[in-house]
């Protein structure tokens, strides 16, 4: 059966019979999970293993925003709570070394709580670099305010997951960091230059463009196509994410529903897939929004179904690591929060 070019939500903490009727049909390409989907260890097992059972992949992704911070949707009393990306970049200010130790340890203990439910992808890391005046809606999610810092902190936290057997997705690509609006919200539009944004936003996803995976941003940047989001946008994506950027990997919409975006969630879709991306995602669940969403994407196929088979290639066994360490770091990190 061919593969949809959509990961796809679910309601619950278990797929109801609606929800297994439509991921038969619709055979998503993955799954991904949010606080609402999440109860113990043993549900979010049984939910990820229903998921694959259901599509008849037992390495289908399953994904979850799991940054720490103010973006966690795994938590106590189950799992560790993890502090926000920006505290990393603070500690990398007096002992670089340290921080980047620290990152790669913690980020391979995220990935254990992951692993073991049966989740292999998360969505992180933020690569957006976040600028004077800009929407919090970023803010301490970032690595740090400079190009070069946020490269290198991400660059150990995309590791740490590899390590641990997640694949990790570099977001939101080409840079979500000057957005004077929150995307879920409101459609950002950003007029800065074109040169500006190659020699600040769009190095952080060049350097980390060897990951296989990478999430779009909902962003109008006027300098290359005034008219449309970068995920709706030929322009952005041909000419600055796959050219100038010179990212190849299997590249995924922010999600379908967020205010940013217009028009019916069939027409996003299809647009989204005209414009270049390789697979959309939406997140909410509601099924009459998910079937117009499959049918706008349509099948995985190609180029397309080329880049997600990689993607998937280069998901791996955990390997040992010294867990103690990674629970003293995160202690020392998380101080009063734990």
């Amino acid at each position: 059966m061919s593969i949809g070019a959509v990961i796809s939500g679910c309601k619950g903490t278990s797929l109801t019979s609606q929800e297994v009727s439509f991921f038969e049909r619709t055979n998503p390409w993955g799954l991904i999970l949010f606080a609402r989907n999440i109860d113990t260890p043993d549900q979010v097992s049984e939910l990820t293993q229903a998921f694959r059972e259901v599509v008849g992949r037992s390495n289908a992704p399953v994904l979850i925003d799991q940054e720490g911070g103010r973006v966690q949707r795994m938590g106590q009393p189950h799992w560790h709570k993890f502090p926000a990306a920006g505290k990393f970049s603070i500690l990398y200010d007096s002992d670089p070394l340290k921080a980047l130790k620290y990152v790669r340890l913690i980020s391979h203990l995220m990935a254990q709580d992951l692993y073991e439910v049966g989740i292999n992808v998360d969505c992180l890391p933020v690569l957006d670099v976040p600028q004077p005046g800009s929407h919090e809606i970023i803010g301490d999610r970032a690595y740090g305010v400079t190009p070069e810092r946020v490269s290198v902190i991400a660059r150990a936290a995309v590791t740490g997951l590899t390590e641990g057997g997640v694949l990790g997705i570099i977001k939101h690509i080409p840079g979500h960091g000057r957005a004077m609006s929150d995307s879920h919200l409101s459609l950002p539009v950003v007029d800065t230059t074109l040169e500006e944004l190659m020699h600040g936003d769009f190095l952080p996803f060049a350097a980390l463009a060897d990951v296989p995976m990478a999430m779009t941003a909902h962003v109008v940047y006027t300098a290359i196509d005034d008219k449309q989001p970068a995920t709706m946008s030929k322009t952005v994506i041909n000419q600055v994410i796959r050219h100038k950027i010179g990212y190849d990997g299997l590249l995924m919409t922010d999600d379908l529903s967020m205010h940013a975006l217009s028009g019916s969630f069939r027409e996003r879709a299809a647009n989204a897939i005209t414009a270049g991306c390789d697979i959309v995602l939406h997140c909410n669940g509601d099924q009459e929004e998910g079937e117009a969403v499959a049918q706008g994407a349509g099948e995985l196929t190609g180029v397309s179904l080329n880049r997600a088979e990689f993607a998937l290639s280069k998901c791996c066994n955990p390997r040992p690591f010294d867990s103690d360490a990674a629970k003293e770091a995160l202690k020392e990190m998380m101080g009063n929060e734990q």
